[in-house]
């Protein structure tokens, strides 16, 4: 007889356990319980049956996995958090009774977690952490941007703002950054680290104020996990560089507004290696016997009594026969089954190795000049990440290596409409004229397409090109500059068929009647509006209206047909498919629909667009 299975003690009602149960069984607050998932990266789970996961409740609730709480249970960040919880109790009760030396003696032996061992938990390998570095540096940005309150510490913004500009300070040094996009959230930035692609979020620099109904905890702890995090990965990236971590901070610089320009980055002093361990030599009847004399002899001992018998070995002649060892060198050797593989295996060298594109010199042959009403700490980063030079005015914060009136500058990045200066010397005006002023846009084009572009759409005062977004591209996404480029081809075609023979003219009139026309639209017409628009074409061109219906029926019947044939096909292969294959099928299709339907959409606004503009221009 098998064993009797208890409602509650088997299956989902074992596997989950609802939030409740689990703070229950911890013997902690809330606020501590969503602290402890947070770091240790547990989220709550959507059980099959909600129902019989809460034991036949159906009131709504959280689950979670029974073994992820069970994780938590050993964790010892738990513990400290009891200890603190114990420290407040008693700090409360010696301010109370006013023991102010109990009360600094326990403010001094205040327990203290640390996340160190966490981190070596969720990022088993060093790639593993760069690769999921996103989230926290949008977080540290976002926090070096916000004004201190009692809920934020000044301390708390200082160390973002400094880790954010060690990341900065990296990424310019290595110019690993490849893609920008000014949207309206703030700047999107995307590097690539160690053949890893890095995309994070900066906000603009305007004032911002935190809302009330954000719950800033939350945010803290995700914070503090962040911080620690990009301490290993920043420590790791400078060591790996040649530099110093963390990198010295010149005081005066930072506080006149210098920013990343307060940072200096040194070269770390290589390591000298151990000396290694000198062999210990005797002295044997007047000669010098070391160490790795007596080993080289024991190892001969069998060889030599083998060819010579019994007879005793000679110090001298076996010392020269054995020739001295070299060290063992890993040689890769080719695959048998796999002869076109690779034998090197990545490692964090070959990795750092790697050569860096010529884009990443983008703007190595440019000085840049910044007006004063551009953001410095933005185009100061992505200047410097492409190999070139900038300079600002002191208004914008010290720091700047050159002033307005240096040579070598050949670009201004300037925002502001053009304005006649009639008190302009000619120094002045030659210097304007030897100069490029462009918007702010062309660098971050520039970036994206990989080369220098003309400046003429991006001078000063200029209506801007779309600036398009960099990230996500798919096949079929809708492009607004294609409409342009069509008009172009639709220019040359013209001029083409203009200039063309009239014998060739002919014979394409003749293979392209008004008729043919007429039969191909009856064939495609997918509604009775496109058949009566074909139907009117024909009428129109002379075809009799008997040839023109049985000619469109049986082009519409081998459609259909054809039409038919596909389906069948697709609905053949779904039923080959898997529930989960065809489910995920049905969602691509979904997408792929609802994507040309945007993509459409935005087609018919361009076109009204361009016909108000035409319009527009005829009234003129």
């Amino acid at each position: 007889m098998g064993r009797l299975k208890q409602k509650g003690k088997a299956g989902a009602a074992k596997a989950y356990i609802t939030r409740s149960t689990a703070v229950k069984k911890l013997q902690c607050s809330l606020a501590d319980f969503r602290r402890l998932c947070i770091l240790k990266g547990i989220f709550p789970r959507e059980p099959r049956s909600r129902k019989r996961a809460n034991k036949g409740s159906s009131a709504p609730t959280s689950f979670y996995y029974t073994k992820d709480i069970a994780y938590i249970a050993h964790e010892p960040v738990l513990k400290k958090l009891r200890e603190h919880k114990a420290f407040a109790k008693k700090l409360s009760r010696a301010l109370g009774r006013g023991e102010w030396s109990s009360a600094k003696s326990l403010e001094e032996n205040k327990p203290v977690y640390r996340l160190d061992h966490i981190i070596k938990e969720r990022y088993p390998t060093f790639i593993d952490a760069v690769r999921d570095i996103d989230d926290a540096l949008c977080m540290i940005f976002l926090f070096a941007s916000l004004p201190s309150n009692e809920r934020v510490s000044p301390s708390l913004i200082e160390n973002c703002s400094r880790l954010a500009s060690e990341w900065q300070l990296y990424v310019m040094h290595t110019h690993a950054l490849r893609k920008i996009f000014l949207s309206i959230k703030g700047v999107y930035y995307q590097a690539e680290v160690l053949d890893q692609t890095v995309t994070w979020l900066v906000p603009y620099q305007f004032t911002q104020n935190i809302p009330t109904d954000v719950d800033v905890r939350v945010m803290l702890t995700f914070l503090e996990l962040y911080q620690t995090l990009l301490g290993f990965v920043f420590f790791k990236l400078y060591t790996d560089a040649g530099l110093v971590y963390p990198p010295p901070q010149d005081v005066e610089k930072d506080e006149s507004g210098a920013g990343v320009g307060a940072f200096k980055l040194q070269e770390s002093k290589p390591v000298q290696p151990l000396a290694a361990p000198k062999a210990k030599e005797v002295e044997v009847n007047g000669k010098r016997v070391s160490s790795k004399d007596v080993r080289h002899t024991i190892k001969t001992i069998g060889t030599a009594s083998a060819v010579d018998g019994d007879g005793d070995v000679d110090m001298e002649a076996t010392d020269s026969a054995v020739p001295e060892e070299d060290e063992e060198e890993f040689i890769p050797q080719p695959s048998t089954s796999h002869t076109d593989e690779t034998t090197s295996l990545p490692t964090l060298k070959t990795l750092s190795a790697l050569p860096q594109s010529t884009s990443s010199r983008l703007f190595a042959p440019c000085t840049f000049w910044l007006s004063r009403e551009t953001s410095r700490p933005i185009f100061e980063f992505i200047v410097r990440s492409f190999g070139g030079r900038i300079g600002w005015p002191a208004s914008s914060g010290s720091g700047s290596p050159f002033d307005e009136t240096d040579e070598s500058i050949t670009h201004v990045i300037i925002d502001r409409p053009v304005v006649e200066r009639p008190d302009e010397t000619e120094a002045e005006k030659e210097r304007r004229r030897s100069r490029k002023y462009v918007q702010p846009q062309w660098v971050a084009d520039c970036i994206n397409a990989g080369k220098i572009l003309l400046e003429e759409p991006y001078l000063q005062g200029k209506t801007l090109p779309p600036h398009l977004s960099p990230f996500g591209e798919h096949a079929g996404a809708y492009d607004p500059t294609v409409g342009l480029r069509e008009d172009v081809d639709m220019e040359d075609a013209e001029e083409a068929e203009e200039a063309g023979d009239a014998d060739e003219g002919e014979s394409k009139v003749n293979e392209d009647r008004p008729e043919k026309v007429a039969l191909k639209a009856a064939a495609v017409a997918e509604d009775e509006v496109a058949l009566r628009a074909a139907e009117l074409e024909a009428e129109a061109a002379g075809v009799d209206y008997g040839t023109f219906e049985k000619e469109a029926k049986k082009a519409q019947k081998k459609t259909k047909q054809v039409k038919e044939a596909a389906e069948g096909e697709e609905d053949m292969n779904k039923m080959m498919m898997s529930n989960k294959q065809r489910k995920l099928y049905e969602r691509m299709k979904h997408g792929e629909k609802k994507r040309a339907a945007e993509r459409q959409t935005l087609e018919q606004k361009k076109q009204t667009i361009e016909k108000e503009r035409k319009k527009r221009n005829r009234i003129h």
